[in-house]
């Protein structure tokens, strides 16, 4: 098969291009399960819990009256809307901060102050780092990192692909680490964990018998990833990638403009307004944690935390405040409605998530409620445990995340995967063996689902990505860029690999306990 450019397909762009949205894969999903539960009705099985008792479950025909009235009466509500407590709600919050400092522009000045004050010897692991930082201000590290970076390497006379390949490495395989906690990432994976593990019975604790944070329960190892992943990145940079690229030749473009990623006077002073607005926000949050959201006892002795309880909005708060200042000092937001049409053009950007959860939560909520899903997790658990898999928990975390980075490969999106991913295996690996907790789950995944971004033409900025470097390089073919970034995404599936069996081996906690 052969393009209109005359250049072959690769085999992942030709069965990438024949793999359905995964709207359309929740939609076949449905109905397949549907018509399993009617063949399946009435099958009991067993399955064994913690302590040896085992449980007998029943497959439900759906198919069935009162079950057909329960798909209808609970489609809206209880099967989409209140999925999971309101998930759909929080990562809607959470935009509204991120959103908004995204807006106003704030992230992407921030990004191109610290990289243009950086020394030559620092651009490799700085670009890396930011680029794994970026992934807090979504379209940002693409769009403005990616191409600065060449700027700066052709501003030192040397191949500006090694920045752009550096800052492509951070931007997109260390997608799923940060420093800041409570991403919208954060609150996807951890949120949904949640979700699938009380679907299935399975406890939402650590292997330490602590409670998990649903926005933080990777949070230690995330931050330890950052640090890891930017050494890493720049290693492969200055020993593997640099080298190659420094022997090929490459052109400056005519109208190359290096003004227009200068960060310009306004800017400036919107980020000292942004200063402002973070310890206001700052200040809000601390009134707040020392007025009505301070901990208190009930009536029976239990503690409450209103502010944990509420940290998704703490969090909001934090992000939204400095976004709103850096907008207002810049102009951009001149009157209140500009401030409400921002808000409303990074919800309209979620708009696909709305018509991907309608349909994954009403898909999850069938699987629930049939019993499937349960059945399938039976099954796949007694698979793995007649191989004896039980016996090396190591190569159930190896073993899914080489399952979910081949499949990275075909279908792209953090949520879609993990949505199609979470419900069979979070229960599934914990019966085969207890220390396989959500977290270890969510943690395993976000390692695979970041390091293959890289050299697969179905990431959504690949195109993007491409275009950019033709600027210095106009023959750069798709097997060109594949080739210079598959050393990244390797050797970063290998060291996030060890790093989390590291953690597993030493039993480090992933994250903070939750309450």
């Amino acid at each position: 098969m052969r393009k209109k450019d005359g250049k072959k397909s690769s085999v992942v762009e030709m069965i990438g291009k024949r793999i359905p949205d995964p709207v359309i894969i929740f939609i076949i999903l449905y109905v397949v399960t549907f018509l399993l539960s009617v063949f399946w009705g009435g099958l009991t099985f067993g399955e064994s819990v913690v302590g040896g008792e085992t449980i007998k479950y029943s497959i439900n025909n759906m198919a069935e009256a009162e079950n057909v009235r329960w798909i209808f009466d609970n489609a809206l509500l209880a099967n989409w809307l209140a999925y999971g407590g309101g998930v759909l709600g929080l990562i809607l919050i959470v935009m509204f901060g991120v959103g908004i400092a995204e807006d106003s522009g704030l992230l992407a000045t921030l990004i191109k102050k610290i990289s243009m004050k950086c020394s030559d010897k620092w651009l490799p692991i700085l670009l890396v780092f930011l680029g794994i930082m970026s992934s807090v201000a979504s379209d940002a590290g693409y769009i403005i990192l990616i191409p600065l970076a060449g700027l700066l390497y052709a501003g030192i006379k040397k191949n500006p692909l090694i920045g752009m390949a550096a800052a492509f490495a951070g931007v997109s395989a260390g997608f799923s680490a940060n420093l800041i906690p409570a991403t919208p990432i954060d609150v996807i994976v951890g949120s949904n964990a949640e979700i699938f593990a009380a679907a299935q019975g399975v406890p939402f604790m650590s292997s330490r018998g602590t409670p998990l944070s649903v926005p933080y329960m990777n949070y230690y190892f995330i931050v330890v990833s950052t640090i890891v992943l930017s050494i890493v990145g720049a290693w492969v940079t200055i020993k593997i990638v640099a080298p190659k690229l420094e022997k090929q030749s490459f052109i400056i473009p005519d109208d190359l403009d290096l003004e227009e990623f200068t960060v310009k006077p306004e800017e400036n002073i919107g980020l000292i307004s942004a200063v402002v607005g973070l310890v206001f926000g700052i200040v809000i949050i601390v009134a707040l944690y020392f007025g009505p959201l301070a901990p208190y006892a009930d009536v029976n002795g239990k503690m409450i935390t209103p502010f944990t309880n509420n940290i998704i909005l703490m969090i909001t708060i934090v992000f939204f405040m400095p976004g709103l200042f850096y907008g207002v000092a810049i102009k951009k937001y001149n009157n209140s409605q500009a401030i409400v049409m921002g808000l409303a053009r990074q919800i309209s950007n979620m708009g696909y998530v709305i018509v991907l959860t309608f349909f994954c939560y009403n898909f999850l909520a069938l699987l629930t409620k049939s019993n499937i899903g349960t059945y399938i997790t039976y099954l796949g658990a007694t698979f793995l445990e007649n191989l004896g898999f039980g016996e090396w928990p190591m190569l159930l975390i190896i073993g899914f995340i080489l399952t979910t980075a081949v499949i990275n490969l075909f279908v792209g999106g953090l949520s879609s995967k993990w949505l199609l991913l979470g419900p069979i295996f979070i229960p599934m690996l914990y019966r085969v063996h207890p220390e396989m907790t959500p977290d270890m789950v969510a943690a395993a995944f976000r390692v695979a689902d970041s390091s293959t971004n890289i050299i697969t033409p179905m990431m959504s900025y690949t195109g993007v990505i491409l275009a950019y470097m033709r600027k210095y390089k106009p023959e750069f073919t798709l097997g060109n860029l594949i080739g210079v970034m598959f050393p990244y995404s390797m050797i970063f599936l290998i060291v996030w690999t060890i790093l989390l069996l590291i953690f597993f081996q030493l039993g480090l906690p992933l994250g903070p306990a939750g309450v």
